[in-house]
């Protein structure tokens, strides 16, 4: 079982390699119980839960979510 830190690391690589901002990916993991099967296709489609969480990690006004800025006012 990885650790947490093992865990943080791959969904930051994750994250970049999407041009995805850190907070959404951690909350797409958590979503997926750390499934990458289960991230991507939730990355593939989206997901208002995925962003409503992802907001929660933060105070910024806007995220990444591969080539779109999804503002917190939107969400």
């Amino acid at each position: 079982m990885p650790t947490q830190e093992a865990k943080a690391h791959h969904v930051a690589e994750w994250a970049s390699l999407r041009n995805t901002s850190p907070e959404i990916a951690e909350a797409i993991f958590e979503l997926a119980d750390y499934d990458e099967k289960l991230a991507e296709k939730i990355w593939e489609e989206g997901s208002d839960e995925a962003l409503i969480k992802a907001f929660e990690k933060t105070d910024k006004d806007a995220l990444f979510w591969g080539e779109q800025t999804v503002e917190r006012k939107n969400v």
